[in-house]
């Protein structure tokens, strides 16, 4: 191998893609809402998968609400409060499937609405 094929080689097209924030946000969701799909369709044979997927879910929407309330975060005030807002339902509606009281197909919707969000903003951002 020469010289310019090891220089084409080490800077060649890169396996991994640079992300944006708001492509590795989308792709969070996009993972943990497939998993919530998986576990809501199979929640009477696997109710620990269907928990965990839960606690995923929560997990990242929680990650995402301290993020929303950092003195560093540019979004409206008005769309972080409605970012927030979504965040505790997703909390006290995750405890109401864990209890049998309510279906995670809510969170899915939530969680879908927000991908596409994310996916317009990015189409103009």
């Amino acid at each position: 191998m020469n010289a310019t094929q090891q220089a084409q080689h080490a800077y060649g097209a890169n396996a991994y893609p640079i992300r944006t924030p708001r492509g590795t946000e989308y792709d969070a969701f996009a993972r943990v809402t497939g998993r919530l799909q998986h576990a809501e369709n199979a929640a009477e044979t696997d109710f620990a998968d269907l928990a965990d997927a839960l606690h995923e879910n929560r997990r990242l929407w929680a990650l995402l609400a301290v993020d929303l309330a950092g003195d560093g975060n540019a979004l409206p005030d008005d769309l972080r409060a409605r970012l927030l807002s979504l965040a505790r339902f997703t909390e006290v509606h995750s405890a109401k499937v864990l209890a049998g009281s309510a279906s995670a197909s809510v969170l899915i919707e939530l969680n879908t609405a927000l991908m596409q969000g994310l996916r317009d903003r990015g189409a103009t951002a």
